[in-house]
């Protein structure tokens, strides 16, 4: 059988598909990496997933690697200028979990919109009987920004509008045939906004995107929801403008270093808290593996790959 190696361990239903058609050799499991790599240097195959990623290095340790199969959409973790001057194959993770993300980023608006959780704990800690829980805003009527309208920006700005809410758009270029206005400008879709929702990938070119003047255009009445990388916002700015009640609120299921992330953030009666839950469902994640398996053996049949990311 062809050696693959396994980055990070994932769920039984992929390891037991590869375990048929490849000799899995564990490197989460290894206490010495480095002869890891050398005792697997004649590896064709290497699975992967969007927080591990693959470095440069790993891919050198591995002059044979042809193609990682990454479990996510996100591949900023993966060195993929390294790959693509190597001719190393890199595929992802998308679409299958497009509506689980989006499911998410409105279960979050309405957690933060409706003070769920806050009135879950209202109730719990026996306060209801000396008085109704305080009024809260909605959905409806509220307008959407969405920082990134790809597939998982498409399917929130359906949702949304089942929602009766407003939908805009900001991205690195306007899609002339989407029938939501589109802004040039970050900040200035952030002022005219009540909800500022990211979902774009992470990496340099994105590292703060919403920086503390995005965040103060969105102002004291406004939300920022994260489900892209925590890379993406200034979580330093947020947490200041948050104390101050420059910033209304946020949603977060993504955070700079997770798990860690500022204790600030944890006695915030405006802040709802995910531990990165986006695409966590049975149904989903399933999925996921599926075509983590389904693009790695397309390569070993000499076939093209289903997703192809290089």
């Amino acid at each position: 059988m062809d050696d693959l190696v396994m980055i990070g361990p994932m769920q039984s239903s992929v390891m037991d598909s590869l375990g048929k058609k490849f000799e899995i050799h564990r490197y989460w499991e290894a206490g010495n990496k480095v002869d890891f790599l050398a005792q697997t240097s004649n590896a064709r195959f290497l699975a992967t997933n969007g927080h591990d990623g693959c470095s440069a290095k790993i891919m050198d340790a591995l002059p044979k690697l042809e193609i990682i199969s990454c479990y996510g959409v996100g591949t900023d973790s993966i060195d993929l200028q390294a790959a693509k001057d190597r001719g190393i194959r890199v595929t992802n993770t998308p679409e299958v979990l497009s509506d689980a993300v989006a499911e998410l980023a409105l279960g979050l608006m309405l957690g933060l919109c409706r003070r769920i959780v806050d009135a879950d704990q209202f109730i719990r800690d026996g306060k209801w009987t000396s008085g109704g829980y305080p009024l809260t805003g909605e959905l409806a009527g509220s307008k959407i920004g969405i920082l990134g309208l790809g597939r998982i920006g498409k399917e929130i700005a359906t949702r949304a509008q089942a929602f009766k809410m407003q939908v805009v758009y900001h991205g690195r270029t306007e899609q002339r045939f989407e029938p939501f206005p589109y802004y040039a400008s970050l900040e200035d879709m952030a002022r005219d906004v009540d909800w500022l929702v990211a979902v774009i990938p992470g990496g340099a070119s994105t590292t703060k995107l919403v920086d503390r003047n995005v965040l103060k255009a969105l102002g004291p009445k406004g939300a920022v929801i994260n489900l892209g990388r925590g890379s993406l916002i200034d979580e330093a700015a947020m947490i200041d403008l948050l104390k101050s009640g420059e910033l209304g609120g946020a949603a977060l299921d993504v955070f700079e270093e997770e798990p860690k992330m500022p204790e600030d953030l944890w006695a915030m009666s405006n802040v709802v808290l995910s531990p990165h839950q986006g695409s966590a469902t049975e149904k989903t994640r399933w999925a996921m593996g599926d075509l983590v398996v389904r693009n790695l053996l397309a390569h070993q049949d000499g076939m093209p790959t289903i997703t192809p990311v290089v």
